[in-house]
Parts: C-alpha cells; sequence; structure tokens
C-alpha cells in the first residue's frame, strides 16, 4: 500500500515537472518568436519608410522626387517631368516614344514667328487663303472673320489661347510667304533645340502621318520658348481682350483652352502658371504646362491621353495629378528635415 502511495506520488511530480518543462518551454518559444517577429517587422518598416527619414539619417539614400512622382497610373501614357530651376528630368514615362503633338505644335509656330517679327502692333489682313480647308478638317479657331484686320500681337494670342488655325496660317503668311516655307524654319529650329525624333508637316498640328514628336522633344521646345519674355506672357494669360477691329467693332476676348477647363490653378505648395493644350483623334488629349511651386518652375508635358473637347479634361487632371505629387514631397522633404 505504501509503495502505490509513493508510485503515486512520483507520478504526480513527474507529470507536474513535465507540465511545467511544457509551459516553461512554450513560453521561451514565444517570447523567441515575438522578438524574431519584432525584428522582421522593424526591418520592414526601416526598409518602407527610410527613403522617407532625414537625409542625414540615410545620406547613403538621399531623397529625390525622381524616385517618387509617379507616371505610371496616369490617363497620359506618353509624359515627362522636369525641373527648370536645374533642367533636371525628375519622372518620365514613354517620353521617347512617337507621338502626334496635335495643337502642341503652335508652341513652335509662336516661337518662330515672334523671333521673326519686329514690330507685334503691325496689322496684317486675313483672306481667305488663311481659311480654306480649315473648316472641312474642322480646325480649331479663335473667331477671327476673312477681311479682319489684326494686329501680329493678336494672332499670337490667338495661337496660343484659343489655338487658333487660322492665326498659324497668317503668322506663317507674314513670316514665310506660305505655309510650306514656315514649316522649314520650324524644322531648323527643332534641329537647333536637339529635337532629334521631330518632323513637323504644318503650323496647326492637324494631323499628318509624318507630323510627329516626343514628350521629351516638346518639353525642349517649351524649356527653350519660356525664355522668350513675349512668349512667356502670352503662355501664362488666362485670357486677352483685343482693340477694336474692322470687323469686331467691340473688340475680342480670347480665353485659354487650359485655364477654361482648370477649375483650380492651385496645387500643394504653388499654383499652375499657363499650358497649351492638343487634341486630335489620333494624338488624343496633350498639354504641356508650366507650374510654380516652393518657389521652383516645373513643366509637365502629356499625350495621348483618352477622352476629347467632350468629356473629362483628362489631360488637365493629369497635370494636377503630377504637381500636386511634386508638392506633396516637397511637404515630406520638409517636415523630415525639422
Amino acid at each position: 500500500m505504501n509503495k502505490k502511495i509513493s508510485r503515486n506520488k512520483w507520478e504526480n511530480k513527474k507529470r507536474k515537472a513535465l507540465l511545467y518543462l511544457f509551459i516553461f518551454t512554450t513560453l521561451t518559444a514565444l517570447i523567441l518568436i515575438t522578438k524574431e517577429l519584432r525584428n522582421v517587422i522593424n526591418y520592414q518598416k526601416d526598409s518602407i519608410f527610410s527613403l522617407f527619414d532625414s537625409p542625414q539619417k540615410h545620406p547613403s539614400v538621399p531623397m529625390q522626387a525622381t524616385d517618387f512622382v509617379d507616371l505610371t497610373h496616369l490617363y497620359s501614357p506618353y509624359s515627362i517631368l522636369i525641373d527648370l530651376s536645374d533642367n533636371q528630368t525628375l519622372a518620365q514615362n514613354n517620353s521617347q516614344s512617337k507621338i502626334y503633338p496635335a495643337s502642341l505644335t503652335k508652341i513652335m509656330t509662336a516661337i518662330i514667328a515672334i523671333e521673326n517679327i519686329d514690330n507685334l502692333n503691325e496689322t496684317l489682313l486675313l483672306t481667305q487663303k488663311h481659311f480654306e480647308s480649315l473648316y472641312e478638317r474642322d480646325a480649331s479657331m479663335a473667331g477671327f472673320w476673312i477681311g479682319e484686320k489684326v494686329t501680329m500681337r493678336d494672332l499670337l494670342y490667338g495661337t496660343l489661347l484659343p489655338s487658333g488655325a487660322e492665326c498659324c496660317l497668317a503668322l506663317s503668311d507674314r513670316v514665310s510667304g506660305s505655309e510650306s516655307k514656315f514649316v522649314n524654319l520650324m524644322n531648323s529650329k527643332a534641329k537647333e533645340l536637339g529635337m532629334n525624333n521631330t518632323l513637323f508637316c504644318n503650323s496647326t498640328g492637324l494631323h499628318n502621318v509624318n507630323h510627329y514628336s516626343t514628350v521629351e522633344d516638346i518639353a525642349k521646345l517649351l524649356q527653350y520658348a519660356l525664355k522668350n519674355k513675349e512668349f512667356r506672357t502670352i503662355f501664362t494669360s488666362k485670357q486677352y481682350s483685343m482693340s477694336a477691329t474692322n470687323l469686331h467693332p467691340d473688340g475680342l476676348t480670347l480665353y485659354s483652352t487650359m485655364f477654361s477647363s482648370l477649375n483650380d490653378t492651385n496645387v500643394v505648395g504653388g499654383k499652375i502658371l499657363g499650358g497649351k493644350t492638343g487634341f486630335t483623334d489620333e494624338g488624343g488629349l496633350c498639354l504641356a504646362s508650366l507650374a510654380q511651386i516652393d518657389g521652383k518652375e516645373y513643366i509637365f508635358v502629356s499625350a495621348k491621353a483618352k477622352g476629347d473637347h467632350q468629356t473629362q479634361p483628362y489631360h488637365i487632371l493629369d497635370a494636377n495629378n503630377v504637381y500636386n505629387q511634386v508638392g506633396s514631397i516637397n511637404r515630406l522633404n520638409d517636415s523630415n528635415l525639422k
């Protein structure tokens, strides 16, 4: 009987010891697993957020806008963003691929005209040849009429703001005597600017399979044109009120196609200053724009967004998106440096 009791006591002690050992082992394992998980989580956290830390903490990973501005999820499949303070390309997507530039062509038309006309107050009589074929091709027009006398400055505003094709033909005629000769000047300037993937066939941007460019080349053109004071003034204007003409005794007010579709020019840290829109069925919705954010200027060029004049302005929505990204990155930089 005593042996049986002793054996039972021994078994109880043995079971308790095994239970304690099991509990100890389990707790130890849980502690080790928890610690390892914490290390993994911290590692992942550091990996994900290290780019957002202060440059002093991570001098080997300086924060650059080019690391964060995303152009791959825009409506526009072709785009480029450039910081004008140092001409650095911050982001690009298919920037060297062929596009049909549509009315972005008129940036070149305007700068060529400005550089070749000494007196922008000089007047020109618009004739039938400045309008022929434009109506049947459904070209965008500024609103001038055959027989109207307008100034060169009026024609430039008509070219860049409402995107008037009749203005382009009139300027071409005034500078070179014909559009074909004017196009030679356009292509010579393109070559001079290093626009190596561009060929112009007309001054309006009306579709031609041999009339093409890239968003990178259009960005080069805009960078150049913005250095001209007259061009910049027109490019950044929301509207322009002309003086009276023989056919518009009360004058005519021209409106920017971009600003007309832009409800709010403000973006994070700044505002959109100006832009030139474009559209053809083949080229899609295009935009070349300028913004100032935190005291620095940026240009953004995009092309071939789906849609048309009756849809949402997807090209302008893209510009808003990108400029807001730039401003947000600057805010993040500032907060990390504090």
